[in-house]
């Protein structure tokens, strides 16, 4: 469960984190200054768990992967958005941000609410209410890949997977 960080259209990779800051890959340091140009009091109060709402073409702008684990190293379990930008889309599931499109939930929620978010069933429940919204939830194998923390975790696991399988076995399985 987490609180809503409502926010409208058109939330760019600028905003999420500003350029002067991407001298560094360092995930504590990219928190540090989430949306900060937009929410200079975000990174200060946002807590584990708690949830980005937004508009349409969420981080759009400047094709960087620094936004989205700028958004994960803060605590956030959850991007709801009306759309995304496709780039900021493939970088947040390589990083392993879950993301969910729901312009239902969007357009219900309020900054501050409290939200339950279920992103392999692609439930979003606001807890005060109860109501409940569906998004499409991903495949399978996107499912994994946001489970093991990203691309780069989801291959280190699926190749020692395959270099520990007995000969013949399908290296294609699960970890």
């Amino acid at each position: 469960m987490g609180r809503v960080w409502k926010y409208g259209d058109d939330i760019n990779t600028d905003v999420i984190i500003p350029a002067r800051y991407l001298f560094t890959t360092d995930p504590a340091e990219l928190a540090a200054h989430c949306m900060e140009d937009l929410d200079p009091s975000f990174a200060g109060k946002v807590r584990p768990g708690d949830v980005i709402v937004a508009g349409r073409n969420f981080g759009c702008g400047s094709s960087r992967e620094h936004a989205p684990v700028a958004i994960r190293a803060a605590g956030v379990a959850c991007v709801i958005a009306v759309s995304f930008a496709r780039i900021f889309y493939r970088n947040a599931i390589n990083v392993g941000l879950p993301i969910l499109e729901c312009p239902e939930a969007v357009a219900a929620l309020q900054d501050g609410d409290e939200v339950e978010v279920d992103v392999a069933a692609g439930t979003i429940r606001r807890v005060a209410t109860g109501e409940t919204f569906q998004a499409a939830p991903f495949p399978p194998f996107m499912q994994e890949i946001l489970r093991c923390g990203g691309l780069v975790e989801y291959a280190r696991r699926k190749l020692a997977a395959a270099a520990a399988a007995p000969e013949g076995a399908d290296p294609q399985r699960s970890p």
